[in-house]
């Protein structure tokens, strides 16, 4: 676990997590605002108010960003942001009403728990409530509570995925951060050790994903089309503009490429969201924070699988 610090200045992250159904969802609060981007590379994503973030669009800056289990159901989650954000009278006036910018991005988490119960309004206004300044949990919380990896053999050889927090200082008070839900199709990989941490199980351990895929191996599943998918957020307090937000969420997909394999796939959903507090005035050094938000990105997606607990039958990377 990270040890408790102050994960980006101007960005507060929080949890609901239900135990009994295995589903939950995860909040990036920045109720001052924030400059934001996004960038989907998977071929089966579940989003809301992504468009917004395109450059040239009217709305500069969003309040949340909301990663949840419930599939596409679980964008009702993004209600209860919205209503907490109007309560605090934080959003994008317009016409003498405030209208909370709340991006969202769903996983697929159904078949793990009780697949009709969904995170929904309350879930995600709770999530509010536990949103803190402090780097966040991770493992089996959150978006991350009924994620799975490792799913292109079948699910009955999956492994638990999870959500996984991490936090770059880049120099002259400038922070990168990123909180990643792990569900991906594939296996994961740690790019520092090239350590196979989770995958599709054999009787004699783990397979890289990657590998049994293009060695003509049987996919009994296909891959499970629709079912999987990496979401996150890359954070940081510099001052961005829509531009240079976007192409922080781009390149945070080279960390999900690094540590998923395969990535980005026809049964992935993969999306990544970023955003800019401006809370520093430092000199914005691109090469620096694209760096920084591929290794986060990555590191977040290892730190999620290593933290998750095994559930219903789904053994974790720690207990093998």
């Amino acid at each position: 676990m990270i040890t408790p610090t102050c994960f980006v200045p101007g960005v507060r992250v929080g949890h609901y997590t239900d135990t009994q159904a295995l589903t939950g969802c995860t909040v990036a609060l920045c109720e001052q605002g924030a400059v934001a981007g996004v960038d989907v590379r998977g071929s089966a994503p579940g989003t809301r108010e992504t468009d917004a973030l395109r450059p040239g669009n009217v709305v500069t800056e969003v309040q949340a960003v909301l990663l949840t289990g419930g599939s596409a159901f679980g964008l009702d989650a993004a209600s209860g942001v919205v209503r907490y954000l109007e309560e605090k009278e934080s959003g994008f006036r317009a016409g003498g009403y405030i209208v909370p910018i709340v991006p969202a991005a769903v996983l697929f988490d159904l078949w793990v728990g009780n697949g009709s119960v969904r995170p929904d309004w309350q879930s995600g206004y709770m999530a509010c409530l536990d949103a803190s300044a402090s780097t966040a949990p991770e493992g089996s919380v959150g978006a991350g509570t009924g994620a799975t990896v490792g799913k292109l053999l079948g699910s009955d050889l999956a492994m638990k995925g999870g959500l996984g927090v991490s936090r770059i200082e880049t120099g002259n008070g400038v922070v990168v951060g990123a909180v990643v839900a792990v569900n991906a199709v594939g296996s994961i990989m740690d790019a520092a050790t090239a350590e196979l941490v989770a995958g599709p199980r054999t009787s004699d351990g783990m397979v890289d994903a990657s590998e049994a895929l293009v060695s003509g191996g049987s996919c009994a599943s296909d891959g499970l089309p629709g079912q999987n998918t990496t979401i996150g957020v890359v954070a940081t307090n510099a001052r961005l503009n829509k531009e240079q937000a976007n192409k922080l969420a781009s390149v945070s997909h080279d960390g999900i490429a690094l540590s998923v394999r395969p990535a980005h796939t026809m049964s992935d959903g993969d999306a990544m969201f970023s955003l800019a507090t401006g809370r520093t005035d430092a000199e914005v050094n691109m090469h620096k924070l694209c760096a920084a938000a591929t290794l986060c990105t990555a590191r977040a997606i290892v730190r999620g699988v290593r933290s998750a607990k095994g559930c219903g039958g789904i053994p974790a990377a720690s207990e093998l």
